[in-house]
């Protein structure tokens, strides 16, 4: 299945409003075909998502990762002090303490120091290879089909998310889908909520791109059925059919 395809059958299936976002963790100095993509400065992570799912290509490099809590994410820099020690999150009004603002840091996953020399983000479609992950955001109902097609994957195992709800994005929906090779969802943070146009009724969700093809062939099981009795609502329409007795 080409990437073209595979994204094509994503957003088709769900019913997307924007592209599912390719997302390339770049090492060391040769950024090979990612060279000549869009550069942008002064960009948070999920401001470049923004830009990606609304179609563009861009390469953002350590220097103009403009947030420091996904620099220190992807092992671009260290957490500055008054993040770690949890008095900046009191600061925003996201925690009442330091020490709940720092049992957050504490527990963050990220990648390695130097680990990420850039990162490059696209639509899935143009994507020139796979992606070390895959980025949707989209509202939940939307998003719950490829949880699924995930469980199904998993024989029924049941899925559970991972978030502090905070770093919703590089930290939920990409660190950790990339470090531990699996699906993560979250409702979405303060920082990706205040700085893009990520909707009140909208939601994150990634996963490797390795997972990009067996979730396709789940999608379109659940397609076939599933997904088409859900939306149609015959049995709340039966419930709310006039004259029908409680």
């Amino acid at each position: 299945m080409s990437l073209a395809t595979a994204a094509a059958t994503v957003k088709d299936l769900l019913g997307l409003q924007a592209e599912p976002v390719a997302v390339f963790l770049l090492a060391g100095n040769d950024l090979g075909p990612f060279g000549s993509w869009e550069p942008v400065r002064g960009h948070r992570y999920c401001q470049a998502l923004m830009r990606a799912r609304r179609g563009a290509s861009v390469l953002l490099r350590p220097e103009e990762l403009a947030c420091p809590a996904a620099a220190a994410a992807f092992g671009m820099r260290p957490l500055p002090e008054n993040l770690a020690n949890g008095k900046g999150l009191v600061g925003f009004g996201i925690v009442a303490r330091p020490a709940t603002g720092r049992a957050m840091f504490e527990g963050m996953a990220r990648l390695a120091p130097g680990a990420v020399s850039a990162l490059a983000l696209c639509p899935l479609a143009a994507a020139p290879r796979l992606p070390d992950v895959v980025v949707i955001e989209d509202e939940p109902e939307r998003l719950m089909w490829l949880l699924l097609a995930d469980l199904n994957l998993a024989g029924g195992a049941r899925r559970s998310a991972s978030t502090a709800v905070l770093q919703a994005t590089c930290v939920d929906a990409t660190v950790i889908p990339h470090l531990e090779q699996r699906l993560n969802f979250s409702l979405g943070c303060y920082g990706c909520r205040e700085a893009t146009d990520l909707g009140s009724a909208e939601a994150v969700l990634g996963f490797p791109g390795a997972m990009l093809e067996p979730l396709c062939a789940e999608l379109h099981a659940l397609g076939e059925k599933a997904i088409l009795r859900s939306r149609a609502k015959a049995a709340f329409e039966h419930l709310e059919r006039p004259g029908r007795q409680p």
